[in-house]
C-alpha cells in the first residue's frame, strides 16, 4: 500500500513534507485509542484497582484470612485472636474470596464451620503462596543489605565458661559486624571440624590434624572426682596409691589425649588400675561417680558444673596436667581470626575466666 505525502504550507514545512497516515496505519490507530480509552476505565497491570473483568482479585490479605479461619474452624475465634478484626468484615471478606474462587469454600454450621472439598483443596495453596510471599520479602531484605562475614568457635564442652568472655573481649569491635556462631563438640570432633573449615576457631586438645596449628593457652591439672561422702572425700589430698581398691572409671578412646595423660600419671606413680567403667566425656564421667561411689580423673576446668553429690580433691605430689590450646587454620584468610591471635598472648595470660568453686 502506498502512502501519500500530504503537505501542507501552514502546517509544515515544504522543504521537510510530513508523510500522512495510510488506511492501515489510520485502522490501527483508531482501534489503539478505542482499546486505550476503555482498558484505561477497567483495567491498571500495576495493581490499581478494579481489574479488567474475568480477572482475579484474590489478594494475600483473603489468603490470610481464609487460612486462618480454617485452622480455628471458627470465623469468631479467628478473627478476635489471630487476625484482630471484626467478625462482621472478615465473615463479607470471606464471601468476596467465595465470590474471586467461583466456588463454595466452607460449611457454616451450628458448631462452627468445616472446609468443603474446594476449600481443603484451596488451603494447600493458599498456605503455599502465603509462604512463598513471606520468603520474597525476606529475599528482598537480605539482599537489601549486605551478608555479615561469619565467625564460628568450638569449644571443648565444658569449656566454654571459662574462655568465652576473653573471646567476646577481644572481639567486642567485630561482633556488631559479623554473626558470631558458638558451638561445643568433643576434642576430636573440634579437630575435624577445624580441618574442614567448619569453624575458625577451636579450644580443645592437641588434635593431630595436618592443616590444623595449635597455640598452647594453658596446662589444667587433673583432680579426683568422688562422692561427696566417700570416704577419700575427707581427705585434703588423694594418694593415687589409695585408688588402688576403689572402683575406677576410666576413658574409651574418644578422649584419647585425655586417656594418655591419665595413663602415664598412673605408671609413673606404680599404679595399676583396670577400669570399671569407661567414658567419652566428663558429664558420663560426673554421673558414674554419683551412682557407683567410684572415682575419676579429670580435668579441674569441671569443677564448676560438679553437682552437690560429688566433689573434687588434688592429687598429692605433683600431678598430671593437660594441654588445652587455641587451634586454627594458617590458610584461614579472616581478618576476625587475625584479630584474634594477634591477642592470643594477652588470652594465655589472662587465664581461666571461671571461678574455681570447690563443694567440701
Amino acid at each position: 500500500m502506498v502512502c501519500l505525502l500530504n503537505v501542507r504550507p501552514d502546517r509544515g514545512d515544504p522543504g521537510n513534507p510530513v508523510r500522512a497516515p495510510c488506511l492501515e496505519e489510520l485502522n490501527t490507530i483508531s482501534m489503539d485509542r478505542y482499546l486505550g480509552r476503555r482498558c484505561g476505565k477497567e483495567k491498571d497491570l500495576y495493581g490499581r484497582q478494579p481489574y479488567l473483568k474475568g480477572m482475579d482479585q484474590v489478594e494475600l490479605r483473603h489468603l490470610r484470612y481464609f487460612v486462618a479461619v480454617a485452622e480455628e474452624g471458627s470465623v469468631t475465634v479467628a478473627a478476635e485472636k489471630r487476625l484482630h478484626t471484626a467478625q462482621p468484615s472478615l465473615s463479607r471478606q470471606l464471601r468476596d474470596l467465595e465470590q474471586e474462587v467461583g466456588a463454595q469454600l466452607f460449611l457454616r454450621g451450628a458448631r462452627g464451620i468445616e472446609l468443603t472439598p474446594a476449600g481443603r483443596a484451596f488451603l494447600d495453596h493458599a498456605r503455599l503462596a502465603l509462604g512463598q510471599a513471606a520468603e520474597a520479602v525476606q529475599a528482598a531484605r537480605r539482599a537489601a543489605r549486605p551478608a555479615k562475614a561469619i565467625f564460628s568457635v568450638g569449644f571443648l564442652t565444658g569449656q566454654e565458661v571459662d574462655w568465652l568472655p576473653h573471646v567476646t573481649r577481644i572481639l567486642r569491635d567485630e561482633l556488631p559486624s559479623i554473626e558470631f556462631k558458638v558451638t561445643s563438640l568433643y576434642s576430636p570432633d573440634l579437630g575435624d571440624a577445624l580441618q574442614s573449615g567448619e569453624i575458625d576457631l577451636g579450644f580443645l586438645r592437641i588434635e593431630p590434624r595436618p592443616d590444623v596449628t595449635y597455640r598452647i593457652i594453658a596446662k589444667e591439672p587433673l583432680v579426683a572426682i568422688l562422692s561427696s561422702d566417700h570416704r577419700l572425700a575427707a581427705q585434703a589430698e588423694i594418694d593415687p596409691q589409695d585408688l588402688t581398691d576403689e572402683i575406677f572409671v576410666g576413658f574409651s578412646d574418644v578422649p584419647h589425649v585425655l586417656r594418655g595423660v591419665v595413663d602415664d600419671y598412673l605408671e609413673r606413680s606404680g599404679v595399676h588400675l583396670t577400669p570399671s567403667h569407661r567414658i567419652d566425656n566428663f558429664a558420663m564421667g560426673i554421673s558414674l561417680v554419683a551412682s557407683t561411689r567410684g572415682i575419676a580423673l579429670l580435668p579441674a576446668y569441671v569443677e564448676p558444673l560438679l553437682p552437690w553429690s560429688v566433689v573434687s580433691r588434688p592429687l598429692k605430689g605433683e600431678p598430671p596436667t593437660i594441654d588445652l590450646a587455641v587451634g586454627y587454620r594458617k590458610d584461614n584468610p579472616s581478618p576476625v581470626l587475625q584479630t584474634f591471635l594477634s591477642s592470643i598472648d594477652e588470652l594465655a595470660a589472662a587465664g581461666p575466666a571461671g571461678q574455681r568453686v570447690k563443694l567440701a
